[in-house]
């Protein structure tokens, strides 16, 4: 297999061109073979039947994550191989091919790889199966002589079709190893289907493959639905958090302390959560929770935001009523729900005197003790708060202070422990920064994996 070839690689184009020449002498033997080979095969309605399976396995290819797709093809092919020959083979795999191709809009290139990958396997199938079981009978001969066939067919697939992928995309689209692992299941799955197939036509006729192949035609239709939900579910996660870190960043206009505070509380709150034994997820549940905490400013006035404004009863009602707001917010852009009531839930005090709910200790979520660690800290310790700024020492010695009314004394132990061993720019989170700990791009990716 080739290795990585860079797009800017000046050999690439001549790579490719000998890749077209290589792949156009390669289709012109298989339809040398195939119509050499073409009176072995039989012609009959399962012809028929298996040629319209051919056109509705191309219609219903789903394109994967990553450029991959997947489609009942590999089965009609191997049943066409298996019961008509080499030629009928080799037709069924260009019928689908080229119908999916059509569907995709497959750039030629691709077409004609592809296209090369699927004939060549129908071959192999269809010679080793005439070889090892001609009568295709129902015995179990049979039946592992079509097992290895798909087999072997898949392992030629991959070996034209991996190194001419990786070579046309220029290096990152290769089928990689770990992305055989990850396809081998239903790789298997496909070739057993094709088997079960295989027997169903032999013990009950046409009518048994008839019904055999719109039953996996009705999964794969389903497959194509689910990923479609899945895609458009991971396009309105990319809107959603893109949507609350341009909330952020606006907040901190207004506040130029926002971004980083939230950052700030989001890196402790994730370190506390992991210092107390929770899961990764709860850890990561922290740290969301940390980023977004302080979202329902946004929906206060700008004086609430002015340094050195005396605060009226009015703005300190509106104050309180921020995590409900930011709540209110997280749930209808479609946050998981867990981060808007930690959200909902950060300025609780252990003792029941907290807001907006009064909620007592234990009713008040775990993560949500410890984003109100975090916070106070922060803005204790930060250079750009609101207040005199003070040492890490003279924060945690106010944490004690107000440990056992406003905040969980074994939290603030916990931190106490944290920093212990921390430097300054650790316990003075000044250059924390808002988009490193957003890392927007793998949150949405292990949201929509998760």
């Amino acid at each position: 297999m080739t290795g990585p070839v860079a797009r800017d690689d000046p050999t690439r184009h001549t790579r490719l061109r000998v890749a077209a020449y290589a792949i156009g002498l390669g289709l012109i033997g298989c339809v040398t073979v195939a119509v050499l080979q073409a009176h072995l095969d039989r012609v009959d309605s399962l012809s028929i039947v298996l040629g319209v399976a051919a056109v509705a396995a191309g219609l219903s290819v789903t394109r994967l994550r990553g450029g991959a797709s997947v489609s009942a093809s590999f089965i009609v092919l191997l049943l066409a191989a298996a019961f008509l020959g080499s030629a009928s083979g080799c037709i069924a795999a260009a019928i689908s091919e080229l119908t999916a191709a059509r569907r995709l809009r497959t750039p030629p290139f691709a077409v004609a790889f592809n296209l090369l990958g699927s004939l060549a396997p129908a071959l192999v199938a269809a010679n080793m199966i005439r070889v090892l079981a001609p009568a295709r009978s129902n015995t179990a001969t049979f039946y592992l002589a079509l097992f290895a066939a798909g087999v072997v067919a898949t392992a030629v697939n991959y070996a034209i079709v991996a190194p001419l992928q990786q070579l046309y995309r220029g290096g990152d689209g290769g089928l990689s190893l770990q992305a055989v692992r990850g396809y081998a299941p239903s790789v298997v799955l496909n070739i057993l289907l094709a088997v079960a197939g295989a027997s169903i036509y032999v013990k009950l006729g046409l009518g048994g493959i008839v019904f055999a192949l719109v039953a996996v035609f009705a999964f794969s239709y389903m497959t194509h639905l689910v990923t479609t939900a899945e895609h458009r579910a991971e396009q309105y996660r990319d809107l959603s958090w893109g949507v609350l870190a341009g909330l952020v960043r606006a907040l901190d206009a207004r506040d130029q302390r926002a971004a980083r505070h939230s950052a700030a509380v989001a890196r402790f709150a994730r370190d506390l959560a992991r210092a107390t034994k929770m899961s990764e997820r709860e850890c990561e549940l922290a740290h969301t929770a940390g980023l977004l905490h302080d979202i329902g400013r946004f929906a206060l006035s700008d004086r609430v935001s002015e340094r050195g404004r005396v605060l009226s009863e009015e703005d300190w009602e509106a104050i309180q009523r921020h995590p409900a707001l930011g709540a209110d917010m997280l749930r209808d852009l479609g946050v998981y729900g867990p981060v808007a009531d930690i959200v909902l839930s950060h300025h609780e005090r252990v003792d029941g005197r907290g807001y907006p709910r009064a909620l007592g200790h234990d009713e008040i979520p775990e993560i949500a003790k410890i984003i109100a660690v975090a916070e106070v800290y922060d803005t204790l310790t930060a250079q750009d708060t609101y207040r005199t700024r003070v040492s890490s020492f003279e924060a945690l010695r106010e944490l004690r202070r107000v440990a056992g009314t406003q905040l969980d004394s074994s939290y603030v132990e916990a931190f106490a422990d944290l920093l212990a061993g921390e430097g300054v720019d650790y316990r003075h989170a000044d250059d924390a920064s808002f988009d490193a700990e957003l890392d927007i791009e793998r949150r949405i990716k292990d949201t929509v994996e998760g």
